[in-house]
């Protein structure tokens, strides 16, 4: 066998082994991140750029972010956004066409800005689109690959790279999506029942210890069949929706909204002590109280609604028994006065 022989032997069988990691990767884990870096790695590994990074594109904002990048500016770098066709990875997301620049000062299309941030001297990039149905997913950046080496070959085998990186992100977000339509109520847009003993399970975890207090509100619409049996069943439902809507926008980031079912809603408020929550609870009742429902479909409904709240550790210690505690006082004001609240081991509010 001769050299040059021997040399593509040995070239071909690290491609199936780099191959053989990256499929074994892709179906060993469902970890985004974790797959993203063995391909990177072995990119690296292959290539041996200087420096490389992986920017995934966000499509909200037009722009790219670094989800990957290697070497001492890798820190400066999580910052750092380019707007679709801003510098070589810019305009390679932009068009969704791969691109290797030998020499970055002979093209226009170089962003001096990056290098001036991180200090780097870049003199080449390859540039490779990651793609999945004609939409660009992110875009991978090799800075200083020896030219010489870099042929059609190695062209191909970085392309199949892509195309496996393509895959993982694609399978990633599929995943989460399914994930988030077995915990989504699909009529309020907000968290379900089942997600709602999950959650409360680990808040009632995480505050025995650490010696937090949270807070449940139960919430039940007034006289709602009435809104069915006069309107029907799809105005009843968007009316759900602008209310799902509605009582979330009252809350914080680290607060929780569910459907409970039916015309039922329950709020956690983690760390949140009941004289806390009854100021929330209290907010919530008079935004009811002088809220037009439906107005875009010009029916103006004003719907109040019964309320019950119950406290950990004081009023209860598991997640049922705070749920059953404070479903037990929304029935209090239910079967009284409605429109009010009702607090475990205080009664109706004055």
């Amino acid at each position: 066998m001769t050299q040059s022989a021997e040399v593509q032997r040995k070239r071909h069988l690290h491609e199936l082994n780099i191959f053989h990691d990256v499929a074994k990767a892709l179906t060993s884990s469902l970890n985004l991140d974790s797959i993203l870096q063995t391909i990177m790695e072995k990119v690296a590994e292959y290539f041996k750029p200087d420096t490389w990074s992986l920017l995934m594109a966000d499509d909200a904002k037009d722009e790219l972010y670094f989800a990957i990048a290697v070497g001492d500016a890798a820190d400066t770098l999580k910052a750092v956004r380019l707007k679709m066709g801003e510098g070589i990875a810019g305009w390679v997301a932009r068009h969704g066409e791969p691109l290797i620049v030998p020499d970055v000062y002979n093209d226009p299309r170089f962003a001096k800005r990056i290098d001036e941030m991180t200090k780097w001297k870049t003199r080449s990039i390859i540039c490779m689109p990651l793609k999945s149905r004609q939409r660009v997913l992110g875009v991978i950046q090799l800075i200083n690959v020896s030219m010489g080496q870099f042929e059609e070959n190695e062209m191909f085998f970085l392309q199949a790279l892509c195309d496996y990186a393509a895959i993982a992100i694609e399978n990633a977000r599929s995943v989460e999506k399914i994930q988030e339509l077995t915990i989504t109520d699909d009529c309020t847009g907000l968290y379900n029942a089942r997600h709602l003993y999950k959650t409360l399970e680990a808040e009632v975890y995480r505050s025995a210890r650490f010696g937090y207090e949270f807070t449940v509100l139960f919430i039940d619409l007034d006289r709602f069949k009435m809104v069915n049996d006069t309107y029907g069943h799809l105005i009843g439902s968007k009316l759900l929706a602008e209310i799902g809507y509605a009582v979330k926008s009252h809350l914080r980031l680290i607060d929780y909204a569910f459907r409970y079912g039916g015309d039922e809603f329950v709020i956690l408020l983690p760390q949140t002590s009941k004289e806390s929550a009854t100021v929330v609870a209290r907010r919530l009742l008079e935004y009811f109280r002088k809220t037009m429902w439906l107005k875009g479909d010009g029916l103006n409904l004003n719907v109040r609604a019964s309320f019950g709240l119950a406290s950990y550790p004081e009023d209860a210690k598991s997640a049922h028994e705070i749920i059953r505690q404070a479903d037990e006082m929304m029935y209090v004001v239910k079967n009284s006065t409605r429109d009010n609240i009702g607090i475990a081991q205080q009664g109706l509010l004055k």
